[in-house]
């Protein structure tokens, strides 16, 4: 592993630091090392690791005192700053380093039983405030705070290197371990995070002071220094030695499972995975908690999962316990998806999941019982899939979850062959599992994540890139769903997405080709999974007298206005049946289509279509749960009535334009955000489908009778 320390770079980064008051570059600097450590991904990963400083600092009220910094819990090492940094008073931590390191009374045990809620309390009553912004903050300290404060030196760094993991978790990793780093480092049996943790490391480095860090087994790495640049090199020193170990025994060869013929395409397999993934949210709803998929392979996952042996490498559990409230210990193993026979497929994948939710339920059961910790049972499903012939995936309630849980199991696959090569992979317990996956102050991570009531859902916007469109991908978005955006041209999605905040998946679609839209859902399929909502939003306003129009121009306006339509809910239904969740299809339809207006027969035609195509819908895949409404707008300003319309149209009226566009019964002008609030109501509306809503502030001459 390269020694990425820069002093130039780490002056830049002080100076940039230091701009605010309460920053000191004692923590600057430590910024800096963690940013080093969290750009290793075989090093820390999303959230976890932790580093701290010890230091002089004066409070609010000028008291000095002198103060551990600790990364809060969760924060990513790769964008911590130092605000990201709970301060903690060292007098008292420091005097249960007697109380707890030094009585042979207190027993494992009881460390063990120390209660979530004191633990808590221990560590929030000595918490130090350096700015009304940082008390106004307040995180979470970590979890391994007091491992850090026992320790007396002024830099510590923790990493889940998963070199070190893939040495330490074998039947004699101790022995690995020791031979491959030398007498530098300590050896701390394995112990959950914690008081116990605390001691034991505490105890080991007191055995001898002169070592410069400490091998948690099974958990993680420990490098300290008098600096931030010498505990920064003893941790990359270290994890050279465990990599050349690693390289040195080279990768077996693991033979290869049946695979079929031809395997299904991802585009394929997804929704059927996605789909035995959910928990419907009451019994006979039809609606249901689901997940993003995130996809992933390579020649080393690929390698793992057509292994022969997958299912009991895969099945021994999680690399650290650090990952298991993410991922759960183990992934769900299916098999490889027959692109001859996808019923057979998508009947074995339910199957798996049903098992696999079975045996989680029943070592929830066995755990519990063996521990008597009184919690309550997390949802049973898995968050990794892995799929022979094709790689893997990551589960999670968020885009961005579903990456993480992909990006840990991708690292865990190599880690693990690694491991096999090396000798036998061999990880904690069932019960050492459950007391981490069970933990208070692991869950915190995660339960303080909120979660929108769109979470967990795919909405696919055509004419996303403007208007109606834009302002509907704002309201999904803003509840929570992921987003795919269609519409005709690369820059205007580059806007759109842009001002959606990014991180939304923006393609370039013609609504009227068939092969676009079959793109379409397959490049959604592949990043998300699925599709669960999808708002047909395109139309275009052709004009002419209908005695007078021509074929060309009709047959023009029912291309776009009704053809597209139709086109793009038959592929919306592929995949909704595919994954078995029902789903939901809204129609931007028209006022035109009920109270058509003079010289508007091509596009009121079209839309009169569209408007019952929405019932058909409705009456056809009902009994597949997929529901199919529509909204009837009028006189808001798109590309459909440009500023030039309403002028030449309100002209026309002898009306003001502000006349002209609040033309209704309230007398105010309708806009997209409206439409939008009005597409996002019916989504929720479980129990409607073959509906029509009206939004044009009234129009009775519009009204459905």
């Amino acid at each position: 592993m390269q020694n990425l320390w820069n002093d130039a770079d780490l002056q830049r980064s002080v100076r940039e630091q230091c701009s605010t008051p309460e920053m000191q570059s004692e923590l600057a600097e430590l910024v800096y090392a963690s940013r080093l450590l969290g750009r290793e991904s075989s090093l820390v990963m999303h959230g976890g690791g932790n580093t701290s400083v010890k230091c002089e600092l004066v409070d609010m009220v000028g008291n000095r005192s002198e103060v551990l910094l600790i990364k809060g819990s969760g924060v990513d090492l790769s964008r911590v700053t130092g605000r990201d940094y709970t301060p903690l008073r060292l007098g008292p931590l420091r005097k249960l380093v007697e109380l707890f390191t030094h009585n042979d009374r207190i027993s494992e045990e009881s460390l063990q039983r120390l209660s979530t809620k004191e633990f808590k309390h221990l560590l929030l009553l000595n918490m130090f405030s350096l700015t009304d912004h940082m008390a106004e903050k307040r995180l979470t300290p970590s979890i391994e705070t007091l491992l850090h404060a026992f320790l007396p030196h002024r830099y510590i760094l923790h990493t889940h290197s998963f070199a070190l993991l893939t040495l330490s978790n074998q039947p004699d990793g101790v022995r690995l371990c020791s031979e491959t780093l030398g007498e530098g480092f300590g050896s701390v049996p394995y112990i959950k995070p914690g008081l116990g943790l605390a001691r034991s490391a505490a105890s080991v480095y007191e055995t001898d002071v002169n070592i410069k860090g400490l091998v948690l087994q099974k958990h993680g790495l420990v490098t300290f220094g008098s600096t931030a640049q010498e505990a920064y090199g003893r941790m990359i020193e270290a994890v050279t030695l465990l990599e050349q170990r690693i390289a040195a025994a080279g990768r077996k060869s693991f033979p290869s499972v049946s695979l079929p013929a031809t395997i299904a395409p991802v585009e394929v397999a997804a929704p059927v995975i996605r789909g035995a993934c959910v928990d419907e949210k009451a019994p006979g709803t039809r609606e249901y908690h689901q997940f993003i998929l995130d996809f992933r392979t390579s020649a080393d996952i690929l390698e793992y999962v057509n292994s022969a042996v997958l299912v009991h490498i895969s099945q021994k559990g999680a690399m650290t316990p650090d990952f298991i409230i993410r991922t759960k210990n183990k992934p769900l193993v299916l098999p490889a998806p027959d692109a001859g026979d996808i019923p057979a497929f998508k009947a074995a994948v339910h199957e798996a999941v049903q098992r696999y939710r079975q045996e989680y339920r029943e070592y929830f059961k066995t755990q519990q019982a063996a521990t008597a910790m009184p919690v309550t049972m997390l949802d049973s499903l898995p968050r990794v899939v892995l799929v022979p012939g094709l790689g893997l995936f990551g589960l999670g309630k968020t885009a961005e979850s579903a990456a993480v849980n992909a990006d840990i199991a991708t690292c865990t696959a190599s880690a693990i062959l690694d491991a096999e090569s090396l000798g036998a992979f061999e990880t904690i317990s069932d019960r050492e599992v459950f007391e981490i996956e069970y933990w208070d102050m692991e869950q915190a991570k995660m339960t303080k994540v909120h979660h929108d009531v769109f979470a967990g859902k795919v909405v696919m916007v055509t004419g996303a890139a403007s208007g109606i469109g834009l302002a509907t991908a704002k309201a999904f978005r803003q509840k929570g769903a992921e987003l795919v955006l269609l519409d005709l041209t690369r820059g205007a999605l580059d806007k759109a997405a842009e001002a959606l905040g990014g991180n939304v998946l923006a393609l370039t679609c013609d609504v009227t080709s068939r092969t676009d839209i079959r793109s379409a859902f397959d490049t959604t399929c592949r990043k998300y999974g699925g599709v669960d909502i999808l708002v047909s939003n395109v139309g275009v306003a052709i004009q002419g007298r209908i005695g007078e129009v021509s074929d060309e121009l009709l047959r023009k306006s029912f291309d776009i206005n009704f053809f597209s339509h139709q086109s793009i809910a038959q592929e919306a239904v592929r995949v909704m049946k595919q994954q078995g969740t029902g789903g939901v299809l809204l129609f931007n339809v028209s006022k035109q289509a009920v109270n058509p207006g003079p010289d508007f027969g091509p596009y009121g035609l079209a839309k009169a279509a569209t408007l019952f195509l929405v019932r058909q819908y409705a009456l056809d895949h009902g009994r597949d749960g997929i529901r199919s409404n529509g909204i009837n707008a009028d006189r808001i300003r798109t590309g459909l009535l440009t500023e030039e319309m309403i002028k030449t149209r309100s002209a026309a009226r002898g009306l003001s334009e502000r006349e002209y566009m609040a033309g209704n019964l309230l007398q105010l002008e309708v806009t997209a955000e409206d439409v939008a609030e009005a597409f996002v109501h019916l989504a929720l509306e479980t129990r409607t489908t073959g509906s029509i809503t009206t939004v044009d502030g009234g129009n009775i001459a519009a009204a459905l009778r």
